[in-house]
């Protein structure tokens, strides 16, 4: 049998190599594969030539930003929902269009659901009120029944990405991921609305009822955070991929934070409020082996293969001090475990902190005016040491992966 699975692997690797021809969708994942995310105001088929120049395989591709009929894009309203807006999905499937005609394959990735609208579209509060009521639980279930049942014969789409990054735990005021017990806290609020295991089981049973192929991502809790994967309890079927993010230390990798004040190397705050810091810790590659020590133990622990593990985002303030070694030790612990990942992110349209092509200094006005204009910010890109890592990253061979195949922690 562990032969057999090899053999599979084998074939789909080759497949890869001489032209994706895997049979279904699930085949796809038995790659490593590298992507990037795309979250921009506006799709464009420019940018998904230019992915595929770079060797960006897939992308997760969040289609909140975009105009819509209603009050949120594709949900029509996250207060209730009814019904996909028909031209919301003309939208999305003639993106979906131009991805495929570009060859880049696509995880569909949603950042609001019922009960849930993201915080940027939500007056920058947070919307927790999926967490508190069940109801919402059920319109989710029947938003992404709907949704997949236009989406599966669809050949970009190679993933469902049920929700970005959900944070129960900050219902109950615990934002700090090194302080909290999540096991103890998952027992806890077991079968309550905010019983992230509970959710994910009735989305995915009600998917499953119109399509039972596609692949479908889910993520840990408080924020897709590597150290929440403990309590995460796999749903029993092959077809799922386990994912979390990586921003980590939050403190050094998000500009308005750092000030140039941590470098990496070095130390950094594990917690801070209102620029008061504290529980330093040093941070180098080694720290960074260490901080991925509960996915490892939890593919152990459930007998999860690495070609069902994804980084779903990760990423650096491109102006941080040590972001090319920050960037390079990350990618490399990626490709040693064999993990699927996905930068955050390539030619963002509104935000330059990680759009890498943009360099480590100051943009000038110009930039800024291109922006307010919606103009092409093309001209402010240029290859630097900072992009060359990811493009070295994602040129890096990929491998072909077994169910034979488990991590090791050494």
């Amino acid at each position: 049998m562990k032969l057999f699975s090899l053999l599979l692997c084998l074939l789909a690797y080759f497949s890869f190599c001489f032209g994706d021809g895997f049979e279904n969708k699930s085949d796809y994942w038995n790659v490593q594969r590298k992507g990037a995310n795309y979250f921009n105001h506006s799709p464009s088929e420019e940018w998904f030539a230019a992915a595929k120049e770079i060797g960006i395989q897939f992308v997760r591709l969040a289609p909140d930003k975009w105009q819509c009929e209603k009050r949120d894009f594709l949900i029509g309203d996250a207060d209730l929902f009814i019904e996909i807006p028909q031209s919301d999905l003309t939208t999305l499937k003639n993106t979906l269009d131009q991805a495929e005609r570009s060859g880049i394959k696509v995880v569909i990735t949603l950042l609001s659901l019922p009960g849930s609208r993201w915080r940027q579209n939500n007056h920058g509060k947070d919307d927790l009120r999926i967490w508190k009521y069940k109801n919402y639980h059920a319109q989710a279930a029947c938003f992404w029944k709907t949704l997949a049942k236009e989406l599966k014969s669809h050949p970009a789409v190679v993933g469902y990405n049920l929700l970005n990054e959900p944070h129960p735990e900050c219902l109950f005021d615990m934002h700090n991921y090194s302080k909290i017990d999540f096991a103890k806290w998952n027992d806890a609020v077991k079968g309550s609305a905010a019983d992230l295991n509970g959710f994910y089981k009735e989305v995915v049973s009600a998917i499953r009822e119109v399509d039972p192929f596609t692949p479908i991502i889910i993520e840990t809790g408080l924020y897709a955070t590597p150290a929440a994967i403990g309590y995460l309890m796999p749903l029993g079927e092959d077809n799922i991929l386990y994912s979390f993010h990586m921003y980590e230390p939050y403190a050094y990798t998000t500009r308005k934070i750092n000030k140039k004040r941590f470098f990496y190397p070095g130390h950094v705050p594990l917690a801070y409020d209102h620029d008061s810091f504290h529980d330093e810790v040093y941070w180098d590659l080694a720290a960074l082996e260490q901080f991925f020590t509960p996915i490892l133990l939890w593919q152990m622990q459930f007998n999860i293969p690495s070609f069902r593990i994804l980084v779903g985002e990760f990423g650096c303030d491109r102006t941080a001090i040590g972001v090319d070694k920050y960037l390079l030790h990350l990618t490399h612990i990626f490709n040693r475990h064999n993990w699927h990942w996905a930068f955050y992110a390539f030619r963002e349209d509104r935000w330059d902190s990680m759009d890498y092509e943009l360099g480590g200094g100051q943009l000038h006005s110009k930039y800024w005016d291109a922006v307010e204009n919606n103009k092409s910010l093309d001209p402010f890109r240029t290859d630097n040491s900072t992009f060359r890592i990811i493009k070295q990253a994602l040129k890096e061979p990929t491998v072909p992966c077994s169910d034979a195949v488990l991590p090791s922690t050494d």
